[in-house]
């Protein structure tokens, strides 16, 4: 509904009596303040508006885009939830997941464990050895 419109239907509501207020009390649109009040509004910049950038265009807060890209830290959630459960996963799996999320790199490889060598021992005994003794040198 447009502005005339309104105070037309604003008119026709109104008690007989009070329709216009006296002549004093009126706001003079005429004289030389009314030209240069009229001035001031036409010149008044809209407020927030800068004429810098581009029509329509939005000037957006540095805080706030900063805020929307901050990372979040999901650490405390993630720990209440899994110290929550007490599930624990096979270990085949969990060693496939860390092979998947580890690089190529050799700084990325986790050190290989060495495997456990078993001590040098003969198969031979004491005895076995006395008895070649004999057989070879002839000695009893």
């Amino acid at each position: 509904m447009s502005a005339s419109l309104l105070r037309r239907g604003l008119e026709l509501l109104e008690a007989p009596g009070r329709g216009e207020a006296p002549r004093g009390l009126q706001r003079g649109q005429n004289g030389p303040r009314a030209a240069a009040a009229a001035r001031r509004r036409k010149r008044a910049p809209e407020p927030g508006r800068n004429k810098a950038t581009v029509k329509g265009r939005v000037v957006k807060s540095a805080i706030e885009e900063y805020h929307k890209k901050k990372a979040v830290d999901h650490l405390r959630e993630n720990l209440r939830y899994m110290l929550k459960r007490r599930f624990v996963a096979n270990k085949a799996i969990t060693e496939q997941v860390l092979a998947q999320n580890r690089g190529r790199k050799s700084k990325d490889q986790p050190p290989k464990k060495a495997a456990k060598k078993k001590p040098e021992g003969t198969v031979f005994t004491e005895q076995d050895f006395r008895k070649f003794e004999r057989e070879y040198f002839g000695r009893p």
